[in-house]
Protein backbone atom coordinates (compact mmCIF):
# COMPACT_ATOMS: atom_id res chain seq x y z
CA UNK A 1 0.00 0.00 0.00
CA UNK A 2 1.41 3.51 -0.86
CA UNK A 3 1.24 6.51 1.16
CA UNK A 4 -1.17 7.82 -1.31
CA UNK A 5 -4.18 5.35 -0.99
CA UNK A 6 -3.36 5.07 2.84
CA UNK A 7 -4.45 8.45 3.54
CA UNK A 8 -7.31 8.27 1.09
CA UNK A 9 -8.27 5.11 3.09
CA UNK A 10 -8.99 6.94 6.34
CA UNK A 11 -9.57 10.40 5.53
CA UNK A 12 -12.97 9.85 4.74
CA UNK A 13 -13.87 11.73 7.73
CA UNK A 14 -12.25 14.79 7.94
CA UNK A 15 -12.41 15.56 11.09
CA UNK A 16 -11.44 12.57 12.43
CA UNK A 17 -8.55 13.33 15.43
CA UNK A 18 -6.80 10.09 14.74
CA UNK A 19 -5.57 10.73 11.17
CA UNK A 20 -2.73 12.37 11.84
CA UNK A 21 -1.35 9.49 14.55
CA UNK A 22 -2.35 6.75 12.01
CA UNK A 23 -0.11 9.23 9.04
CA UNK A 24 2.71 9.00 11.69
CA UNK A 25 2.67 5.90 12.31
CA UNK A 26 2.28 4.37 8.98
CA UNK A 27 5.80 6.84 8.07
CA UNK A 28 6.94 4.88 10.77
CA UNK A 29 5.90 1.15 9.53
CA UNK A 30 7.66 1.99 6.31
CA UNK A 31 10.55 2.75 7.42
CA UNK A 32 11.28 0.20 10.12
CA UNK A 33 9.15 -2.55 7.92
CA UNK A 34 8.27 -6.00 9.93
CA UNK A 35 11.17 -7.24 12.53
CA UNK A 36 13.48 -9.51 11.11
CA UNK A 37 16.71 -11.69 12.23
CA UNK A 38 18.70 -8.68 12.62
CA UNK A 39 16.23 -7.07 15.34
CA UNK A 40 17.62 -7.96 18.30
CA UNK A 41 14.95 -8.00 20.17
CA UNK A 42 13.06 -10.56 17.80
CA UNK A 43 16.42 -13.10 17.58
CA UNK A 44 14.39 -15.63 18.33
CA UNK A 45 11.20 -15.10 17.13
CA UNK A 46 10.57 -15.28 13.80
CA UNK A 47 6.96 -13.70 11.58
CA UNK A 48 8.25 -12.21 8.56
CA UNK A 49 7.40 -15.81 7.02
CA UNK A 50 3.81 -15.41 8.86
CA UNK A 51 3.05 -12.49 6.36
CA UNK A 52 4.04 -14.10 3.02
CA UNK A 53 0.39 -15.16 2.71
CA UNK A 54 -2.78 -13.01 1.84
CA UNK A 55 -4.70 -11.55 5.03
CA UNK A 56 -8.47 -10.02 5.13
CA UNK A 57 -7.34 -6.37 6.43
CA UNK A 58 -10.47 -5.47 8.66
CA UNK A 59 -12.23 -2.19 7.28
CA UNK A 60 -14.97 -0.14 7.61
CA UNK A 61 -17.65 -2.61 8.51
CA UNK A 62 -21.39 -2.75 10.14
CA UNK A 63 -21.48 -3.46 13.47
CA UNK A 64 -21.85 -7.46 13.73
CA UNK A 65 -23.88 -8.75 16.48
CA UNK A 66 -22.89 -11.66 17.61
CA UNK A 67 -25.20 -14.78 18.64
CA UNK A 68 -24.83 -16.73 22.04
CA UNK A 69 -23.98 -20.04 20.05
CA UNK A 70 -20.93 -18.10 18.37
CA UNK A 71 -19.69 -16.47 21.31
CA UNK A 72 -20.16 -19.93 23.67
CA UNK A 73 -16.32 -21.27 22.85
CA UNK A 74 -14.67 -17.25 23.83
CA UNK A 75 -17.06 -16.33 26.88
CA UNK A 76 -15.66 -16.86 30.42
CA UNK A 77 -17.36 -18.81 33.41
CA UNK A 78 -19.65 -15.85 34.87
CA UNK A 79 -20.23 -13.85 31.50
CA UNK A 80 -23.71 -13.39 32.95
CA UNK A 81 -22.95 -10.82 35.65
CA UNK A 82 -19.66 -9.46 33.43
CA UNK A 83 -19.49 -6.31 31.86
CA UNK A 84 -18.70 -8.27 28.05
CA UNK A 85 -16.73 -5.89 25.40
CA UNK A 86 -16.32 -8.09 22.04
CA UNK A 87 -13.98 -7.77 18.83
CA UNK A 88 -15.15 -9.19 15.93
CA UNK A 89 -12.20 -9.69 13.67
CA UNK A 90 -10.03 -7.31 15.52
CA UNK A 91 -13.48 -4.34 15.62
CA UNK A 92 -15.34 -3.60 18.30
CA UNK A 93 -18.89 -4.25 18.17
CA UNK A 94 -20.98 -2.45 20.67
CA UNK A 95 -24.25 -4.77 18.91
CA UNK A 96 -22.63 -7.79 20.68
CA UNK A 97 -21.04 -6.12 23.70
CA UNK A 98 -22.75 -5.65 27.09
CA UNK A 99 -21.97 -2.99 30.05
CA UNK A 100 -23.47 -3.38 33.63
CA UNK A 101 -21.26 -1.02 35.61
CA UNK A 102 -22.42 2.45 36.07
CA UNK A 103 -18.63 3.47 36.69
CA UNK A 104 -17.34 2.19 32.86
CA UNK A 105 -17.47 4.33 30.29
CA UNK A 106 -16.68 2.85 26.49
CA UNK A 107 -16.31 5.18 23.43
CA UNK A 108 -14.87 4.37 19.78
CA UNK A 109 -11.98 5.37 19.53
CA UNK A 110 -12.52 8.33 17.06
CA UNK A 111 -15.29 10.34 19.14
CA UNK A 112 -13.19 9.58 22.66
CA UNK A 113 -10.37 12.10 20.43
CA UNK A 114 -12.71 14.53 19.89
CA UNK A 115 -15.12 15.17 23.09
CA UNK A 116 -14.67 15.37 26.71
CA UNK A 117 -11.42 12.58 26.94
CA UNK A 118 -9.47 14.25 24.15
CA UNK A 119 -6.58 15.53 26.24
CA UNK A 120 -6.54 11.40 27.66
CA UNK A 121 -6.10 10.26 23.93
CA UNK A 122 -4.03 13.04 23.15
CA UNK A 123 -1.44 12.46 25.88
CA UNK A 124 -1.46 8.17 26.28
CA UNK A 125 -2.29 6.82 22.95
CA UNK A 126 0.77 5.70 21.19
CA UNK A 127 2.56 5.90 24.21
CA UNK A 128 4.07 2.30 23.81
CA UNK A 129 5.74 3.01 20.70
CA UNK A 130 9.04 4.67 22.54
CA UNK A 131 9.56 1.11 24.17
CA UNK A 132 8.33 -0.70 20.98
CA UNK A 133 10.10 0.75 18.38
CA UNK A 134 9.25 -1.68 15.51
CA UNK A 135 7.34 -2.32 12.67
CA UNK A 136 4.67 -4.39 14.37
CA UNK A 137 3.58 -1.75 16.85
CA UNK A 138 3.58 0.85 14.29
CA UNK A 139 1.70 -1.60 12.02
CA UNK A 140 -1.29 -1.56 14.68
CA UNK A 141 -1.68 2.34 15.05
CA UNK A 142 -1.34 3.06 11.13
CA UNK A 143 -4.68 0.72 10.85
CA UNK A 144 -6.32 1.85 13.81
CA UNK A 145 -9.81 1.42 12.91
CA UNK A 146 -12.51 -0.05 15.94
CA UNK A 147 -10.63 0.72 18.46
CA UNK A 148 -12.14 1.89 22.21
CA UNK A 149 -11.33 4.21 25.20
CA UNK A 150 -12.40 2.67 28.09
CA UNK A 151 -12.65 4.91 31.23
CA UNK A 152 -13.13 3.95 35.20
CA UNK A 153 -14.70 6.93 36.63
CA UNK A 154 -12.88 8.34 40.15
CA UNK A 155 -13.11 6.71 43.55
CA UNK A 156 -15.51 4.14 41.57
CA UNK A 157 -14.20 0.48 41.53
CA UNK A 158 -16.14 -1.75 38.61
CA UNK A 159 -18.40 -4.14 41.15
CA UNK A 160 -18.23 -6.76 37.78
CA UNK A 161 -15.44 -7.56 36.18
CA UNK A 162 -14.91 -6.71 32.33
CA UNK A 163 -14.55 -9.54 30.01
CA UNK A 164 -12.53 -8.87 26.79
CA UNK A 165 -13.30 -11.23 23.63
CA UNK A 166 -11.46 -11.25 20.25
CA UNK A 167 -13.06 -13.57 17.92
CA UNK A 168 -12.09 -14.34 14.38
CA UNK A 169 -14.29 -15.79 12.53
CA UNK A 170 -13.59 -14.21 8.62
CA UNK A 171 -11.05 -16.51 7.48
CA UNK A 172 -7.65 -16.04 6.76
CA UNK A 173 -7.90 -12.34 9.07
CA UNK A 174 -5.41 -10.04 10.05
CA UNK A 175 -6.83 -8.43 13.42
CA UNK A 176 -5.77 -5.59 14.57
CA UNK A 177 -7.95 -5.02 18.20
CA UNK A 178 -6.31 -1.36 20.22
CA UNK A 179 -8.02 -0.19 23.22
CA UNK A 180 -7.35 2.89 25.73
CA UNK A 181 -8.26 2.04 29.27
CA UNK A 182 -7.52 4.83 31.86
CA UNK A 183 -7.91 4.23 35.69
CA UNK A 184 -8.83 7.39 37.16
CA UNK A 185 -8.02 8.27 40.93
CA UNK A 186 -8.65 5.59 43.60
CA UNK A 187 -10.99 4.15 40.85
CA UNK A 188 -10.24 -0.35 40.68
CA UNK A 189 -10.88 -2.56 37.67
CA UNK A 190 -10.48 -6.01 36.95
CA UNK A 191 -10.47 -7.02 33.10
CA UNK A 192 -9.73 -10.64 31.60
CA UNK A 193 -9.22 -11.13 27.79
CA UNK A 194 -9.66 -13.79 25.77
CA UNK A 195 -8.91 -14.86 21.92
CA UNK A 196 -11.25 -17.38 20.15
CA UNK A 197 -10.62 -18.51 16.21
CA UNK A 198 -13.56 -19.83 14.34
CA UNK A 199 -12.95 -22.54 11.49
CA UNK A 200 -8.98 -23.92 10.51
CA UNK A 201 -8.26 -20.93 8.54
CA UNK A 202 -5.10 -19.41 9.56
CA UNK A 203 -5.19 -15.85 10.99
CA UNK A 204 -2.91 -12.87 12.78
CA UNK A 205 -3.69 -10.83 15.39
CA UNK A 206 -1.46 -7.92 16.56
CA UNK A 207 -3.39 -6.44 19.30
CA UNK A 208 -2.64 -3.32 21.45
CA UNK A 209 -4.01 -2.55 24.92
CA UNK A 210 -2.55 1.02 26.63
CA UNK A 211 -3.27 1.58 30.20
CA UNK A 212 -3.27 4.52 32.39
CA UNK A 213 -3.39 3.95 36.01
CA UNK A 214 -3.45 6.81 38.63
CA UNK A 215 -2.98 7.78 41.99
CA UNK A 216 -4.18 5.13 44.00
CA UNK A 217 -5.77 2.61 41.60
CA UNK A 218 -5.92 -0.91 41.13
CA UNK A 219 -5.31 -2.94 37.92
CA UNK A 220 -5.80 -6.50 37.56
CA UNK A 221 -5.31 -7.67 34.25
CA UNK A 222 -5.84 -11.41 32.87
CA UNK A 223 -4.77 -12.57 29.69
CA UNK A 224 -6.07 -15.77 28.15
CA UNK A 225 -4.35 -17.56 24.92
CA UNK A 226 -5.58 -20.98 24.17
CA UNK A 227 -6.18 -20.50 20.21
CA UNK A 228 -6.26 -22.38 17.42
CA UNK A 229 -2.42 -23.92 16.15
CA UNK A 230 -3.23 -21.89 13.28
CA UNK A 231 -3.67 -18.40 15.07
CA UNK A 232 -1.02 -16.22 15.34
CA UNK A 233 -0.77 -13.65 18.07
CA UNK A 234 1.53 -10.20 19.01
CA UNK A 235 -0.14 -9.38 22.36
CA UNK A 236 0.83 -5.84 23.90
CA UNK A 237 0.56 -4.40 26.68
CA UNK A 238 1.66 -1.01 28.25
CA UNK A 239 1.18 0.34 31.20
CA UNK A 240 1.99 3.34 32.84
CA UNK A 241 1.31 3.98 36.25
CA UNK A 242 1.15 8.01 36.66
CA UNK A 243 0.32 7.88 40.83
CA UNK A 244 0.87 5.79 43.99
CA UNK A 245 -1.09 2.62 42.13
CA UNK A 246 -1.50 -1.03 42.32
CA UNK A 247 -0.88 -3.34 39.25
CA UNK A 248 -1.45 -7.33 39.15
CA UNK A 249 -0.82 -8.64 35.47
CA UNK A 250 -1.27 -12.61 34.41
CA UNK A 251 -0.28 -14.01 31.27
CA UNK A 252 -1.34 -17.53 30.79
CA UNK A 253 -0.58 -19.53 27.16
CA UNK A 254 -1.73 -22.31 26.47
CA UNK A 255 -1.67 -23.18 22.58
CA UNK A 256 -1.41 -21.37 19.27
CA UNK A 257 1.14 -21.16 16.81
CA UNK A 258 3.33 -18.03 16.94
CA UNK A 259 2.53 -16.13 20.19
CA UNK A 260 4.79 -12.91 20.97
CA UNK A 261 3.53 -11.21 24.38
CA UNK A 262 4.99 -7.79 25.03
CA UNK A 263 4.47 -6.36 28.48
CA UNK A 264 5.20 -2.65 29.61
CA UNK A 265 5.46 -1.19 32.62
CA UNK A 266 6.77 2.32 33.27
CA UNK A 267 6.56 2.94 37.30
CA UNK A 268 6.26 6.53 36.90
CA UNK A 269 5.33 7.83 40.46
CA UNK A 270 6.89 6.72 43.73
CA UNK A 271 5.62 4.15 45.95
CA UNK A 272 4.35 1.82 43.32
CA UNK A 273 3.75 -1.70 43.15
CA UNK A 274 3.59 -3.93 40.35
CA UNK A 275 3.29 -8.24 40.15
CA UNK A 276 3.76 -9.61 37.05
CA UNK A 277 3.17 -13.53 36.25
CA UNK A 278 3.50 -15.65 33.83
CA UNK A 279 2.18 -19.02 32.73
CA UNK A 280 2.89 -21.06 29.42
CA UNK A 281 2.97 -24.68 28.55
CA UNK A 282 3.57 -25.45 25.25
CA UNK A 283 3.34 -28.16 22.69
CA UNK A 284 3.61 -29.67 19.22
CA UNK A 285 5.13 -26.54 17.33
CA UNK A 286 3.38 -23.87 19.60
CA UNK A 287 6.33 -20.75 19.85
CA UNK A 288 5.47 -18.80 22.98
CA UNK A 289 7.70 -15.79 23.48
CA UNK A 290 7.28 -13.60 26.27
CA UNK A 291 8.90 -9.86 26.40
CA UNK A 292 8.59 -7.94 29.58
CA UNK A 293 9.86 -4.48 30.68
CA UNK A 294 9.64 -2.29 33.99
CA UNK A 295 10.93 0.82 33.53
CA UNK A 296 11.34 2.17 37.31
CA UNK A 297 11.09 6.13 36.75
CA UNK A 298 10.40 7.50 40.02
CA UNK A 299 12.03 6.10 43.55
CA UNK A 300 11.14 3.89 46.46
CA UNK A 301 9.41 1.50 44.06
CA UNK A 302 8.81 -2.56 43.95
CA UNK A 303 8.27 -5.03 41.56
CA UNK A 304 7.80 -9.18 41.32
CA UNK A 305 8.34 -10.75 38.47
CA UNK A 306 7.97 -14.74 37.94
CA UNK A 307 7.32 -16.91 35.01
CA UNK A 308 7.37 -20.22 34.74
CA UNK A 309 6.74 -22.51 31.66
CA UNK A 310 6.50 -25.95 30.69
CA UNK A 311 7.47 -27.13 27.02
CA UNK A 312 6.98 -30.49 25.22
CA UNK A 313 7.03 -31.88 21.82
CA UNK A 314 9.21 -29.27 19.33
CA UNK A 315 7.53 -26.61 21.15
CA UNK A 316 10.16 -23.55 21.75
CA UNK A 317 9.75 -20.57 24.30
CA UNK A 318 11.60 -16.99 24.91
CA UNK A 319 11.68 -15.01 27.98
CA UNK A 320 13.10 -11.53 28.03
CA UNK A 321 12.83 -9.55 31.15
CA UNK A 322 14.63 -6.37 31.14
CA UNK A 323 14.32 -4.12 34.18
CA UNK A 324 15.42 -0.75 34.41
CA UNK A 325 16.01 1.96 37.21
CA UNK A 326 16.93 5.37 35.94
CA UNK A 327 19.13 8.10 38.25
CA UNK A 328 16.12 9.03 40.15
CA UNK A 329 14.83 6.19 40.89
CA UNK A 330 16.82 5.57 44.36
CA UNK A 331 15.50 2.87 46.42
CA UNK A 332 13.94 0.28 44.09
CA UNK A 333 13.07 -3.08 44.94
CA UNK A 334 12.92 -5.19 41.50
CA UNK A 335 12.55 -8.69 41.61
CA UNK A 336 12.48 -11.53 38.59
CA UNK A 337 12.37 -14.81 38.08
CA UNK A 338 11.73 -17.28 35.01
CA UNK A 339 11.94 -21.34 35.31
CA UNK A 340 11.47 -23.90 33.04
CA UNK A 341 10.72 -27.40 32.60
CA UNK A 342 11.34 -29.13 29.10
CA UNK A 343 9.26 -32.25 28.84
CA UNK A 344 10.82 -33.26 25.39
CA UNK A 345 14.62 -33.48 24.11
CA UNK A 346 13.56 -31.04 20.84
CA UNK A 347 11.94 -28.50 23.17
CA UNK A 348 13.89 -25.77 23.41
CA UNK A 349 13.64 -22.36 25.76
CA UNK A 350 16.07 -19.45 25.44
CA UNK A 351 15.99 -16.84 28.28
CA UNK A 352 17.74 -13.70 28.94
CA UNK A 353 16.97 -11.23 32.16
CA UNK A 354 18.50 -7.43 31.68
CA UNK A 355 18.99 -5.47 34.19
CA UNK A 356 19.98 -1.82 33.85
CA UNK A 357 21.00 0.36 36.92
CA UNK A 358 21.70 3.87 36.06
CA UNK A 359 20.75 5.06 39.80
CA UNK A 360 23.57 5.26 42.19
CA UNK A 361 22.35 3.72 45.41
Amino acid sequence: MSATDFTSQFNTVPKDALNPIREKAFQAFTQLGLPGPKHEEWKYTRIGGLFNKEYLLTGAAADIKLTDAQLADVRLPGWEQANELVFVNGVFSAASSVIRSAALTVLPLEEAATGAYASLVAAHLGASAKYLNDGINALNTAFIHGGIFVHVKKGSAVEHPVYIYHRLNAGSVLAQPRSLVYLSENAQIQITENIRTEGGAESFTNAVMEIVVEQDALLELYKIQNDLTGNHQVNTTHIHQTGKSYTHTVTISLNGGVVRNNLNLVLGAEHCEANLYGLYFGDAQTHIDNHTVVDNVKPHNLSNELYKGIMDGNSTAVFNGKIFVQPQAQKTNAFQSNKNILLSNDATVNTKPQLEIYADD
